[in-house]
């Protein structure tokens, strides 16, 4: 019995040394993700030398805290070792992160990650002076970095395949590209049907709208929603985005003065992603426990609130008396010419953060196919521009006047991020499947939209996803929030639905 008891004492202390490393590294990345955060909104302009060096020091650190011998060895004592759920579960996704970062020389992450803080400027400036050329020395540098991580994670992969696992390990690449593939073949003939319609929705605003008084209304539309205020922030960025952690979850957005739904939208969304980082179980912070179920998980819960919230009718019959008290010219419009606004197909947007909920997926299919085809080899960087107009084209009918509103307009390359973009769309999938059992299990879930109750919502998804983090992986998750397996299904219903009715489509 003392010997059974000792060993049980002794496998308790290991995994108590390996949670305390765990949360040490979470706590390296988490000050990195401030800097970055910081780089993006309010670091001046000639601050990039110091925080290229600053954000590489704290990459090498973490990396070398996950891939030490410590880690090896603690890794290698509970492999044996009988662990509950939970802490099995934290234990597979450490082991995952350390199997790939062990495989990875340190002086590699350190110069991804200096080249990507220079990145930054560069792409900025390239895209204000709508000049690729400025950038894409450092695109092709990047490129070249992140074939060599893909290589020494694992030399027999396709290179993009590792890169995608970095953003969705679980679902694999196959279901994105069966998943983009699907979006394509359905959703271009619903867009060509919608442009053939005869039916104008309303476009309600044609003036000016004063960017402080958008902020406004963005705080408004944060205050409706549920937003706490005591773990948040809203502020501006090029790019607008999300970050930081349950205790500190900030959202940014951008203001256009000549389009006040923008901004709204772009709010909404940031809040979703947001809302998830706040339900994260509180004393789980610091482990996979209390971290988000990667990024197609995450961009449901952007999308979710964005599309199925902002974008519904029952949203707007909420909202509308803000906007009619912040911008009184707005006092006239109705219910049905906000959601019309909300939800036009655009005839001629290029711009991805600015699309509808149809036209978006074809701008994440250019951007999936180009950057699969980059990091492959089968084209050069200087090829990108006009084979982005060309898709443009072929997909959405148009074709960028500049490379400023074509292939420079996404920050996500100069952060190196290759494999982000089908989590877009794989996250909007997964939206419109969860959505549709809320609706199922939530007793007149529009009416309480409509009413400005959101608690409803925002405990189921709690329940059934936020609370859990990381503890289930993404296939999983989604078969027991959902009941059923990942599927593209409930989208294309919802798409078909939606626009079927509004443009008065015989389909």
């Amino acid at each position: 019995m003392a010997t059974e008891a000792a060993d049980a004492d002794a496998d308790a202390d290991a995994y108590d040394q390996f949670l305390q490393k765990v949360k040490r590294i979470n706590n390296v990345e988490g000050a990195a993700g401030i800097l970055g955060w910081d780089q993006e909104v309010m670091m001046p302009e000639g601050g990039t030398p110091a925080r290229s060096r600053q954000r590489s020091a704290l990459s090498a650190i973490s990396h070398d805290l996950l891939t030490d011998d410590e880690m090896a060895d603690l890794l290698a004592d509970l492999e044996s070792q009988d662990l509950d759920d939970e802490q099995a579960a934290v234990v597979r996704e450490v082991r995952r992160k350390h199997e790939r970062a062990t495989s990875v020389p340190t002086d590699l992450v350190e110069e991804i990650s200096r080249t990507t803080s220079e990145a930054l400027p560069k792409w900025e400036q390239a895209k204000e002076e709508d000049d690729f050329s400025i950038f894409a020395p450092t695109l092709e540098k990047l490129v070249e970095l992140e074939r060599e991580y893909a290589e020494h994670i694992d030399p027999e992969k396709d290179p993009y395949e590792v890169l995608f696992e970095e953003y969705e390990p679980y679902l694999g690449i196959d279901t994105a590209e069966e998943t983009l593939e699907r979006l394509r073949d359905e959703l271009v003939p619903l867009i060509d049907d919608v442009r053939e319609s005869d039916v104008d929705l309303a476009s309600p605003f044609d003036g000016t709208y004063d960017a402080d008084t958008q902020e406004d209304l963005a705080r408004d539309v944060l205050d409706t929603l549920g937003y706490d205020w005591d773990r948040g922030r809203l502020d501006t960025a090029p790019h607008p985005f999300s970050s930081g952690n349950q205790f500190d979850a900030r959202v940014t957005t951008r203001f256009d003065e000549s389009d006040p739904l923008g901004a709204l939208m772009s709010t909404i969304h940031e809040f979703g992603h947001a809302t998830y980082t706040l339900g994260l179980p509180d004393e789980e912070y610091g482990t996979p426990l209390g971290q988000s179920r990667d990024l197609t998980v995450h961009e449901s819960q952007s999308r979710l609130w964005e599309n199925h919230v902002g974008r519904s009718k029952a949203f707007w019959e909420r909202f509308l008396p803000e906007l009619a008290e912040r911008f009184p010219e707005a006092e006239d419009l109705t219910v049905d010419d906000l959601y019309e606004a909300v939800n036009e197909v655009y005839e001629d947007n290029l711009i991805r953060v600015e699309a509808d909920e149809l036209t978006y997926h074809m701008h994440i299919v250019v951007r999936f196919e180009i950057e699969k085809q980059l990091i492959r080899g089968e084209i050069d960087v200087e090829d990108v521009p006009e084979l982005w107009n060309d898709k443009y084209e072929e997909y959405l009918g148009i074709r960028p006047d500049s490379d400023a509103e074509g292939c420079l307009q996404d920050i996500h390359w100069s952060h190196g991020s290759f494999g982000y973009f089908p989590t877009y769309s794989l996250g909007s999938v997964l939206a419109a499947q969860l959505y549709a059992t809320a609706e199922d299990d939530i007793d007149d879930l529009d009416e309480r939209v409509a009413e400005g109750d959101f608690e409803p919502l925002h405990d189921w998804l709690t329940e059934n996803v936020h609370q859990h983090g990381a503890r289930y992986t993404t296939d999983d998750l989604i078969e027991r929030a959902t009941g059923e397996s990942f599927t593209a299904d409930y989208f294309l219903d919802h798409v078909e639905s939606k626009f079927s009715e509004l443009y008065d489509l015989d389909r």
